[in-house]
């Protein structure tokens, strides 16, 4: 029983941060997109922490040619550490120390084609072995009371097998992502359609997968035999079609706030939203918000 309860605990989770980032050139022709900093922190720090408080024991962050600098982020920097130091700088150290995962906690494997999400989960196959895991989108910045990967290990947790963060777009706007359809159990809602990026106007409803899995390790297998498909990639959500032939896959409705920051538009709105919750800068952003809507109120 209690082997049975371990094997059904998420360990390990897969973050993909090979990508070039185009949609946020030039900024990222030298500074991987997951670096680019929302407030004070780069964007895989937020997706990194949120793995941890969701109980994840080791983040294997998959990355590729340039990335070099997402391995330096997460190691302790004794240079930097020191010059705080002598400048009697030492709360700053300490934060910075604090923030640091602990030695083994982060593993890194390197994508060396790009040939999508299923290939770039795939890649950590040997990494995972054969136990559950959680995949991280680090695009998707998202925001709730609980962050959203713990309410999923907890729903995990009672129900075993694979589970989904979904999140409701607007109808017109369902054919930018992975869709799927419902329907509804005694034990909850469960997936029983998925199409990636569908055709306008062709989608099962406006319910798209916003960047969270947790996933039983025989997609694996899957994988493996992954013909490519939508953009000519091996995608993670053909994978899961195949998957839903024998196992179940568990729809968790998140309902806090989700940022694209992949996106000039989502990047910006995270940094204005986080802003917005540090008590030592809300005050300064809400006044220089206000000067900005100033003419547009004038307008109106």
């Amino acid at each position: 029983m209690q082997n049975a309860k371990m094997q059904n605990k998420v360990r390990k989770a897969i973050i993909p941060a090979a990508g070039f980032g185009t949609r946020m050139l030039p900024a990222t022709k030298s500074v991987p997109k997951e670096l680019l900093p929302i407030v004070d922190r780069p964007i895989l720090d937020y997706i990194v922490s949120e793995a941890f408080a969701a109980g994840i024991e080791h983040v294997i962050i998959v990355t590729g040619r340039m990335k070099g600098a997402i391995e330096d982020y997460f190691d302790h920097a004794f240079e930097v550490d020191a010059t705080l130091r002598r400048a009697g700088k030492n709360p700053l150290a300490d934060r910075l120390a604090t923030a640091t995962p602990d030695v083994g906690s982060i593993s890194f494997v390197r994508q060396q084609q790009a040939r999508g999400l299923g290939h770039a989960v795939w890649t950590a196959r040997h990494i995972v072995g054969d136990e559950p895991f959680a995949v991280l989108l680090p695009d998707m910045l998202m925001v709730d009371h609980e962050p959203c990967l713990k309410s999923m290990t907890s729903l995990h947790q009672r129900h075993g097998g694979n589970v989904v963060a979904v999140e409701r777009c607007l109808p017109e706007e369902a054919h930018k992502f992975g869709i799927v359809s419902l329907k509804q159990t005694i034990a909850g809602a469960l997936v029983d359609g998925l199409v990636e990026k569908p055709a306008p106007g062709t989608a099962p409803s406006n319910l798209f997968i916003s960047g969270r899995y947790i996933l039983q390790p025989e997609i694996f297998n899957i994988l493996e035999r992954q013909e490519p498909g939508a953009g000519g990639e091996i995608q993670l959500t053909d994978a899961m079609i195949t998957l839903m032939k024998d196992q179940e896959i568990r729809a968790f409705e998140f309902g806090g706030r989700t940022f694209d920051c992949g996106n000039p538009a989502g990047f910006v709105a995270a940094n204005l939203h986080m802003a917005m919750t540090r008590a030592d800068i809300a005050a300064g952003i809400s006044g220089e918000m206000h000067a900005l809507m100033a003419p547009i109120r004038a307008i109106a």
